[in-house]
This record gives structure tokens, C-alpha cells and sequence, in this order.
């Protein structure tokens, strides 16, 4: 489980890169001390040992995610 923060956010170039299997999520916007907040949980596989159990849960604050927005677009060609 991790908080992603913008300035802890770094490109990298991998040589060797794979299609991961599919997965189940949820997300999740919330407040605190007025700030908001947008996580994504995933679930394990079917034939995991304890079936519906978080098995990774990202969170990013406002300005990561709005940042994380325009890094999608622009590596996407998306505009």
C-alpha cells in the first residue's frame, strides 16, 4: 500500500516489459483534513488463498493526480 506523491514519480525506459494478468479493482475518493484523495485497490487472482482480499491499494493526492492526468494524455497521444 503506498501513497504516490508527484515529486516521487520518475520515468524510466525498461528493456524487458510484459502484459500482466487481469485483475478485479475498486477505487475510492475521500477527504482528509481537507484534502482529497483517490485510491485504487486490486484484488488477487480466482485462486487466491483468501478470495476478495485488497492486494494492492494505490492512493495519490489531488495535485499527483491531476498531474499523473496529463502524463497519461501526453504518453498516450491523447489530447
Amino acid at each position: 500500500m503506498a501513497l504516490i506523491k508527484i515529486n516521487n514519480l520518475d520515468k524510466i525506459v525498461k528493456e524487458r516489459n510484459s502484459i500482466h494478468k487481469e485483475t478485479s479493482a475498486t477505487y475510492n475518493v475521500f477527504k482528509i483534513n481537507s484534502k482529497l484523495y483517490f485510491q485504487i485497490d486490486t484484488y488477487g487472482s480466482e485462486d487466491r488463498k483468501e478470495k476478495g482480499k485488497v492486494s494492492q491499494c494505490l492512493q495519490l493526492d489531488r495535485e499527483t493526480g491531476i498531474e499523473l492526468i496529463s502524463i497519461i494524455k501526453k504518453e498516450l497521444c491523447i489530447e
